[in-house]
């Protein structure tokens, strides 16, 4: 299935649309009150440690306590549900979707989804990569680390308990990681994309093809 993906019309999707549309949805029941338009630009979590929060999208009241909700990507917000300004949501609402600008890199790893094993989380929880795939990661770098079905490669830490995850799916070398140990993930979003050697050539065409195109057509920073 890979290798009958057409990349003149991938290529040519991203040249025309170089965006990502990402919903904002309410965090929990409450009040809803906007903090920003449509067409406002709004900025993503900055500094080294991402301490300088973003920008402040929303606030939501429950129970007599505000929460300002502030965004995790940058663009502009190009929809939001006015008519919800004041109203009581349930959580999980949609609020506004941003228009983010993609950077090459990130238009990379988007078409790479289509073609890597994406191993996604179970649970919504934050994770760890198993002490032996550290240590091999450390020691090679995650693209020489080779994983197989039933090979313990994470570690679910949820409500103080931590539990060892298995690896279910073709095996292959960790071509991507998508989470940063600690962090909350999801459940089902990626958490790693796993390459079957015999991809290994696809994805390398995959990077340079997009490299090429844009340095030469789009003038990206990586």
């Amino acid at each position: 299935m890979a290798n009958e993906i057409d990349f003149d019309e991938i290529l040519s999707k991203y040249r025309s649309d170089p965006f990502d549309y990402v919903e904002v949805c309410a965090t929990h029941t409450g009040i809803v009150r906007f903090r920003v338009g449509e067409g406002d630009a709004v900025e993503a979590p900055s500094g080294e440690w991402q301490q300088i929060p973003g920008t402040v999208l929303y606030q939501i009241t429950r129970e007599r306590n505000p929460k300002l909700v502030a965004a995790r990507t940058n663009g502009v917000v190009s929809e939001i549900r006015s008519e919800l300004e004041g109203q009581f949501v349930e959580a999980g609402e949609k609020l506004m979707i941003i228009r983010h600008p993609l950077k090459k890199k990130e238009i990379i790893e988007n078409i790479l989804k289509e073609v890597l094993y994406l191993f996604r989380a179970p649970e919504r929880a934050k994770y760890y990569f198993a002490l032996d795939v550290q240590s091999r990661i450390e020691k090679k770098g995650a693209k020489a680390v080779t994983i197989e079905a039933g090979e313990e490669v994470l570690t679910m830490s949820l409500m103080k308990r931590d539990t060892p995850i298995y690896y279910t799916g073709e095996g292959g070398v960790i071509h991507s990681v998508y989470f940063t140990p600690g962090v909350s993930v999801n459940q089902g979003d990626p958490l790693l994309g796993i390459c079957a050697p015999e991809k290994l050539p696809l994805i390398q065409k995959i990077i340079i093809r997009v490299k090429a195109d844009w340095d030469s057509e789009q003038g990206f920073s990586a």
